[in-house]
């Protein structure tokens, strides 16, 4: 893994030497130096829809090759989107989803 834009962006080498693949997460800036509005400067997945690419995957492979570590995977991975659906959910309610924390 290589870091292009820290937080934000990732090169992933593919397992077998081709090309590597490119993971481009959202990232906002506040919209003027020391707002809490933020804007997008570049569009991109989030935590949550790639832990759901994981999910969906060791599923797949669990039922081709299944064993006790793929299902222990599987229930910590959904643990880890419970936890940022969670916090998504509380920021939602408090009002602050969406804005930086000043």
């Amino acid at each position: 893994m290589k870091v292009i834009t820290e937080g934000h962006k990732y090169e992933l080498d593919s397992f077998e030497g081709g090309l590597p693949q490119t993971i481009q997460f959202i990232e906002k800036v506040p919209v003027t130096e020391g707002s809490a509005e933020l804007k997008t400067v570049n569009d991109g997945t989030t935590n949550e829809e790639l832990l759901k690419v994981l999910i969906d995957r060791t599923k797949y492979l669990g039922g081709k090759f299944a064993s006790r570590q793929n299902s222990i995977a599987i229930t910590k991975l959904q643990e880890a989107l419970m936890w940022f659906e969670n916090r998504t959910q509380e920021r939602k309610e408090r009002g602050v989803e969406g804005k930086a924390t000043l």
